[in-house]
C-alpha cells in the first residue's frame, strides 16, 4: 500500500507541476516558434516586422492581462472590444468635434472605460447574472451606441501629437508595448503583493468560502470589472492613436483573443489558477502565428480560424489536465 500511495502522490505531484509549469512550457514553445519563423522566413527578424509584431502584441497583451483577472475569479468579459471601441470613438469626438485638449480627452477616455467596466460589474453582481451572458448583452449595447453616434463612419483628424503614443518608439521598442509591460508590472504587483490579489485567488477557488472568510466578494468583482474596462479603454485609445482615426471596427477580435491568450498562458477557466504574465505569453503566441500567416501570404481570414483552433486546443489541454487530476483524486479516496 505504501508503494501505491507513493506512486499516487508522485502522479499528483506531476499533474500539479504540469499545471503550474504551463506558463513556462508555453514560453519554451514561444521561443521555438520564433526560431522556426526566423529560419523559414527571412523577413521575420526584420526590424520593421519585429516592431509591428510588438505593436500588435501590445494590444492583445493588454486585453489578455485584463481578461486574466476575471478568469482568475471564474468569470469573463466579452464586451472588452466594444468598450475599447466606444471609449476611443467618444475620445476622438471630444478631440475633433468639441475641440477639447487632446491630452485631457485621453484622460476622459480612460475614465469612460472605467465607468463602462463598473456598469458591467454592477449589473452582474447586483442582478446575479452569468458574466458571459451579461457581457454579450453589454457588447450589443456598447456596439449599438458606437454605430448610433458615428453612423458607421470613422472619426478622422486625431491630433498628430497624440498619434505618437501609437506610432512612435523609444529606441527600437514601440511605445504601446512599453505601456503594455507597465500595465503587466502593475497588475502583477496587485495580484502577488497585495491583499486584493490574495482575495482574487480565494474568490476564484470558492466564492462561498471567500464570503465565509469575510471577503467582500461582490466589491472585489466590481473592482475587477472596472479595472478591465479601464485597461480596455487604454488599449482602445492607443489603437486610435496608432490609426490616427477612431473606427467602429476597433477591437472586433479582442474578446476571443484575450481569452485564448489567458488560457494558453495557463490561466484556468474555472478560476483560482494562473498568472497574468501567462496572458502576455499567450498573446505573443497568437500574434506570432498571425504574423507568420501574413508573411507567408496566407489569406488574412485564416487568422480568425487559427485563433479559434488555438483557443479550442488550449481549453482542451486545460480540461484534460483537470479530468486527469480528478480521476487521480477519486482513486486516492477509494484506496
Amino acid at each position: 500500500m505504501s508503494k501505491e500511495n507513493t506512486k499516487q502522490k508522485s502522479g499528483n505531484a506531476f499533474i500539479s507541476a504540469l499545471k503550474k509549469s504551463n506558463m513556462t512550457a508555453m514560453a519554451a514553445i514561444l521561443v521555438v516558434m520564433i526560431i522556426i519563423a526566423s529560419i523559414v522566413s527571412p523577413y521575420f527578424l526584420n526590424v520593421y516586422n519585429l516592431q509591428s509584431v510588438l505593436r500588435d502584441l501590445a494590444f492583445v497583451g493588454m486585453i489578455g492581462i485584463a481578461q486574466s483577472l476575471l478568469l482568475l475569479v471564474g468569470e469573463l468579459d466579452l464586451s472588452v472590444g466594444k468598450i475599447a471601441c466606444l471609449s476611443g470613438i467618444l475620445t476622438g469626438m471630444l478631440m475633433v468635434n468639441v475641440g477639447l485638449n487632446p491630452w485631457l480627452c485621453l484622460v476622459i477616455g480612460l475614465i469612460l472605460g472605467l465607468i463602462f467596466g463598473f456598469i458591467n460589474g454592477i449589473i452582474i453582481t447586483r442582478l446575479r447574472l452569468n458574466s458571459m451572458v451579461a457581457t454579450i448583452g453589454m457588447q450589443g449595447v456598447y456596439g449599438g451606441i458606437n454605430l448610433v453616434i458615428t453612423k458607421g463612419k470613422a472619426v478622422t483628424g486625431i491630433p498628430s501629437d497624440t498619434q505618437a503614443l501609437g506610432k512612435q518608439s523609444v529606441g527600437p521598442i514601440p511605445i504601446p508595448f512599453i505601456i503594455c509591460i507597465i500595465v503587466l508590472i502593475l497588475i502583477l504587483f496587485m495580484v502577488k503583493k497585495t491583499k486584493t490579489g490574495r482575495y482574487i485567488y480565494a474568490i476564484g477557488n470558492s466564492k462561498e468560502a471567500a464570503k465565509i472568510l469575510g471577503i467582500k466578494v461582490d466589491r472585489i468583482r466590481v473592482m475587477i470589472y472596472s479595472l478591465v474596462g479601464l485597461i480596455s479603454a487604454l488599449a482602445g485609445l492607443l489603437y486610435v492613436c496608432r490609426l490616427g482615426s477612431a473606427q467602429t471596427a476597433i477591437g472586433e477580435d479582442w474578446p476571443m483573443n484575450s481569452i485564448a491568450a489567458s488560457v494558453i498562458g495557463g490561466v484556468s477557466l474555472t478560476g483560482g489558477v494562473g498568472n497574468p504574465a501567462g496572458a502576455l505569453i499567450g498573446a505573443a503566441v497568437i500574434t506570432i502565428i498571425q504574423n507568420i500567416i501574413v508573411l507567408f501570404g496566407v489569406n488574412s481570414y485564416w487568422q480568425s480560424a487559427v485563433s479559434g483552433i488555438v483557443v479550442v486546443l488550449a481549453i482542451s489541454f486545460s480540461s484534460i489536465s483537470d479530468i486527469v487530476r480528478e480521476n487521480r483524486q477519486k482513486k486516492i479516496k477509494l484506496n
